[in-house]
Formats: C-alpha cells, structure tokens, sequence
C-alpha cells in the first residue's frame, strides 16, 4: 500500500509562479543561465545559484548554507508562502503533443526502504550523500520525484472534477509549454485521494533514483517527522511520455567504415534503409558515412532476460564493447548520449560533419519492461530512458524543518 500525505506547501504567490518557477538548472547554457539570473529577481535559480556573481564559487557545505540565506530570503520578501492548511496539489502540465497530469504529495520514505517504492537504476554513493548534506543544510526539497502508478479510475475522476476549477497558477512558459497548479484542501478529498492510495500496493520511480536515496539517508541520520517523507509527483504509469536515448560514436576504434560492417555482421543482420528508426523487436537503427542502416539481432547474440534483451544492452555487447572497446559508457569520452527528442536530423548533421563517425538510434523502452525490470530487482544501464514531463524546480516546496 502506498502511503502518502498532504503537506503545507512553500510556494511562489500567485502573481509569481511563472517568474519563480524554473526548468533544472542543469538544462541550461551557461549563457540562458546567466541571462535569467541578470534579468529575473524572482527566479527559483537565485536560491539555487546564491552566488552567481561571485568569480570563485562555493562548493560543498559552504554553498548550501547559502542556498538556505537565499531560500530565507525569497521567503522574508514575500515572494515564497506557506498553506495554512495540509493540501496535496494537482499539477497540469501540457505541451503541443503531451498532457500530464498528476498529484503531489509527500511520499513515504519507508515505503522506499521497504521496497513498495520500485527502482530500475542504480544510483552513485558519492552523489546520494551530497544530495543528503544538501537537504540536510538548506532544510528544503524543491524538485518533486517523479512516481507512476497504475490506471485508478477513482483518482482520475477527481483530477478531473478539480480540471473544472480554476487553477491557482496557470501560465505558458517559453517552450511553449501550459502549467497549471490547484490546491486540495477539502478534508473529503484529502481522505478519499488516501485511500485510494493505500490499495495501491507498489509505486515506481520514473526520475528521482538520486533523491529517493538522498531522502532515505536523511531519514536514518536526522530522524524528524518531516524527513519520514519526500515530495513526489504521482502520476498515471498511461501519462509517462518514454524517450529513447541515441547514442553517438566519436571513433570506429581504428576500423574502416568496411571492417566495422563486417565485425557487426557477426552478430547482427545488416540491412541498408531509406531510415534508421526501428520498429522491430531486437532492431538497431545506425547512420554511417551519409547511409541508414537497420541492425537486427540474432537470436545467439543475446540472453533473452529482462536485462540482456534491452536494446541498449544488445547495442553495448554486441557492439560497443567487444568493437568499440567502450567498455563503461558512464565515463568513456567516445560515446555521446543524446535524448530522442532531439531530431535525428540533428544527429545526421554531425555525423556527416565527420563530428561523429556513426550514430545508434535505440527504441522507447514500454512501461511495462521498465516495472518487469524493478519488479525483479535488477538495474537498467545508464541512459535508457529520458521520461517525460520533466517538472519545474521551486512551483512547490517541501520543507524539512
């Protein structure tokens, strides 16, 4: 069962939602950076970047404990509020192609240590424990965890009627992109969005591996009834929209462009196409030297196991390693991650620069590989999926004091 609760909610007042609430502050260039802090006062990415001005940066310890004096700052001016009251928030998020919509609330952490909250990725020591100090310091969690869970008729039925009312935020961001955020106040509601949960037996963790784990370290070493939990979007697993990543190769690993058809053709079919976008079970796309191909699979080149019959896991074995000599993909400079929003004639582009000597187009991976995969306590490798809506930094607050 999964357990949630309303929470009081910091956040921006209403005429400020739009200015205060950010994308992650890694998504931007230093130059969009720079510019949104120079010509926004209100911008979540202050409190994240308290010392943007400054020639040498902060780090660790010291550049918290002035994120929380910015944090303190923003909330002093007014421009961040409190609910007098615990709410849980239906955030709505559309796009030209995707509508999203979902729940916030605060989440159990013990639900994660118990395994009710399912994983697919591992996740890095050093960065879960930098996240911790990180909450730990600042006293606040500002980037919900992006949870799915399945078609509740019920649930849907009330976002639904709260859809009909008035949103208290409802703005467009550059990206074209509509947000809109109500508050559930109402006790009836309150009781009912619980219960519907708590038949609920497992949640999944569509983005957020890093701060789960974060959360679940605070729990053990400050133990408060605001860390027994972290915030979380809860949406329906039927919303995600699931991205594939591409990958782009730097070097053929001293092969020509011959040769390296060749040793792929030990293992795979190698047909040439007017596209390189797979569709078939166990089929690679690949764009070399100005041509498509469809790669597919045979049957002795892998293990037919949740994790081996991943494409990625096909693409590394088969091709990446023994060929390649990519051996880990987190750290080697020869292989480049590119997410499938991006249009693959950007890809092309770089390719037939000579940027890139050739580039693997991968498949979505389906929800349902992705729950078998957590179901079964296994990991995917790194950069899998790129799952949509990617949510906005500081629209609400968790406070953990």
């Amino acid at each position: 069962m999964a357990i949630i609760r309303p929470f009081r909610a910091i956040r921006p007042i209403r005429d400020k939602s739009s200015l205060v609430a950010s994308r992650s502050y890694l998504s931007y260039s230093n130059e969009t950076l720079k510019e949104k802090l120079e010509n926004n006062p209100f911008t979540f990415l202050h409190i994240i970047n308290p010392d943007y001005k400054k020639k040498i940066k902060s780090k660790g310890a010291e550049k918290f404990k002035l994120v929380k004096e910015k944090y303190q700052e923003f909330i002093c001016k007014n421009y961040l509020i409190q609910d007098k009251r615990p709410s849980y928030y239906i955030y709505q998020q559309q796009n030209t192609t995707h509508k999203f919509k979902g729940i916030i609330a605060a989440t159990s952490v013990d639900d994660y240590i118990n395994g009710n909250i399912k994983k697919h990725e591992h996740t890095i020591t050093s960065r879960e424990e930098m996240f911790r100090e990180y909450l730990e310091i600042t006293g606040f969690n500002a980037d919900p965890v992006l949870l799915s869970y399945p078609k509740n008729t019920k649930i849907n039925s009330l976002l639904l009627k709260y859809e009909e009312k008035r949103a208290e935020y409802e703005f467009t961001t550059t990206n074209k992109t509509l947000h809109k955020l109500w508050i559930i106040s109402d006790e009836y509601d309150i009781k009912n969005i619980k219960k519907e949960f708590n038949t609920i037996e497992n949640l999944y963790i569509a983005d957020g591996h890093h701060r789960c784990a974060s959360s679940s370290l605070l729990k053990r070493t400050k133990k408060t009834e605001y860390n027994n939990y972290f915030m979380s979007l809860l949406i329906d697993e039927n919303q995600l929209n699931i991205i594939n990543f591409n990958r782009l190769i730097k070097g053929l690993n001293s092969l020509t462009y011959e040769s390296f058809i060749d040793k792929i053709k030990i293992n795979f079919d190698v047909t040439q196409s007017l596209d390189c976008k797979p569709t078939k079970k166990n089929e690679i796309g690949m764009y070399l030297k100005g041509k498509s191909y469809l790669l597919n699979a045979k049957k002795d080149s892998f293990h037919n196991d949740c994790i081996n019959r991943l494409d990625p896991v096909i693409l590394s074995n088969n091709i990446l390693k023994p060929i390649l000599n990519i051996i880990d993909e987190k750290t080697d400079k020869n292989i480049k991650f590119i997410s499938g929003n991006i249009p693959f004639s950007e890809l092309r582009k770089l390719v037939d620069s000579e940027e890139y000597q050739v580039a693997f187009i991968l498949k979505p991976i389906p929800i349902s590989t992705i729950k078998e995969v957590a179901d079964r306590n296994k990991f995917m490798p790194p950069k899998s999926t790129y799952i949509e809506p990617k949510l906005r930094s500081g629209l609400t607050i968790y406070p953990l004091d």
